[in-house]
């Protein structure tokens, strides 16, 4: 494997500039903290994005909640808003502090995605804010809407009846492909989810029973991307939602940000200066937790701090960004096999789109062992009462990490003394979904390994 020649260099000499690919080779749990990260607002001027696109993004969705209370009769209590609970979760600090003495100051809270309506997963966010953008485009273009009508009126046949001439498309490992699928075929969309080994056959059948076209690749995540972008290239009614590269689906989970800041001032949680904010976020190909950094970012600036968590035979957005070759490096590339539990983290490459936006917001990113995730459901449900699938789990990994290894992070950042009063956020993404018979042998498995 030394030998073999990648980017003009043999793996040998790329461990001898990265010295985290030795235990990320050996597929060890490890923390990543970020050197190429600069002050927040100087690197949020120099992007293509801005907070006014988070705002927009955040407008268009209001607009549409006349019309999600008719098709969703779960979102008349909140009017339409698709938004997830944040709850304290006192009860797992202590389990996390019985595991590092105690070391873990401050709140723990859980922003609880998995329990997001409609799809019951934080892709809720990102993959039905661009299919509800589209559905808009066309409707406007059509003269079937404006922006000052109520958005009701896409419940309407005539509406329907438009958009089944049109399709759309998407590669994805599961969570993805269920927003989009359900969405799509509400609003009357032909929809086709190419959807990789990984996907759940749960998943799968919940898709097919919503009137969605389901295709199965037996490789990874990228084939399943790969081959949904040939259909829509292939077809100019076919609208492709592209979970590497669209700037849609990253804008759509930013609007999680405003959400999260009202709700902090709900529960009278500061961020500041004294009052730092730690946020955990899995991480697959990169827009989720990518498009809720940017958004966090935009509004707290240099006061938060966010670490992706990926599974250590899956750490693409690691690998990308340590070694700055983004999408121009896979898991593969070092021998790992990119299988892992937690399928909606079972991504090979990251995304260029998101690594090159957030390279130097984001604070750093660490491994998780899916036998740690198994761990987590069954202390969460048992402590919490709180069910969560293998991917949603490891943002519970990160105060281990930043504690136990971070302690270089906190003290760059002038930390030390602030501990007390932070805030440690662990970002949830999907579970509320899982037949409960998936969900008790998740837990049977957690128990397993807590014996």
């Amino acid at each position: 494997m030394t030998t073999h020649l990648f980017h003009q260099k043999p793996l040998a000499t790329w461990m001898h500039e990265y010295p985290l690919l030795t235990p990320l080779i050996n597929k060890q749990e490890i923390l990543w903290i970020n050197p190429y990260i600069k002050p927040a607002q100087g690197e949020l001027s120099s992007l293509s994005l801005h907070t006014k696109d988070i705002k927009d993004a955040k407008e268009r969705l209001s607009r549409f909640s006349s019309f999600l209370q008719i098709a969703f009769p779960e979102l008349k209590a909140s009017k339409g808003i698709i938004e997830s609970p944040l709850q304290e979760i006192a009860y797992m600090k202590d389990y996390l502090n019985q595991q590092m003495n105690n070391m873990l100051q401050g709140k723990l809270l859980m922003k609880c995605d998995h329990d997001l309506p409609i799809s019951g997963s934080i892709k809720a966010r990102g993959g039905i804010y661009e299919v509800l953008k589209f559905a808009e485009s066309l409707a406007i273009k059509e003269g079937l809407l404006t922006e000052e009508d109520s958005y009701a009126l896409l419940a309407e046949e005539r509406c329907k009846k438009l958009f089944s001439s049109y399709s759309i498309a998407v590669g994805s490992t599961g969570n993805l492909g269920l927003s989009i699928g359900i969405m799509s075929a509400t609003l009357g969309f032909n929809v086709t989810v190419h959807m990789s080994a990984d996907a759940k056959k749960w998943k799968k059948d919940l898709l097919r029973s919503k009137g969605v076209t389901v295709i199965e690749y037996q490789s990874d995540y990228g084939k399943a991307v790969e081959e949904g972008r040939k259909q829509a290239e292939a077809d100019p009614a076919c609208h492709f939602i592209d979970d590497e590269q669209s700037r849609d689906l990253f804008l759509g989970y930013s609007v999680a940000a405003l959400r999260l800041k009202k709700q902090l001032a709900e529960l009278r949680i500061q961020v500041d200066a004294e009052h730092p904010l730690f946020v955990y976020l899995p991480c697959g190909v990169g827009g989720g937790p990518g498009g809720i950094t940017f958004g966090l970012k935009a509004i707290y600036g240099d006061h938060v701090h966010c670490f992706f968590a990926e599974p250590t035979h899956s750490p693409c957005m690691l690998l990308g960004l340590m070694t700055e070759l983004h999408d121009g490096i896979s898991v593969t590339d070092i021998g790992l096999d990119n299988a892992t539990a937690a399928d909606g983290l079972a991504v090979g490459r990251p995304s260029s789109f998101v690594g090159e936006t957030i390279k130097s917001l984001i604070s750093g990113i660490y491994t998780v062992e899916d036998d740690q995730l198994f761990r987590f459901i069954y202390e969460l449900a048992n402590r919490e009462n709180m069910y969560i699938e293998p991917s949603a789990a490891a943002g519970l990994q990160g105060p281990l990490h930043l504690m136990e290894s971070g302690s270089s992070y906190i003290q760059a950042q002038g930390l030390e003394n602030d501990m007390s009063k932070a805030t440690h956020l662990v970002w949830s993404t999907g579970g509320s979904m899982v037949p409960v018979e998936v969900m008790n042998s998740y837990y049977e498995q957690g128990k397993k390994f807590n014996e």
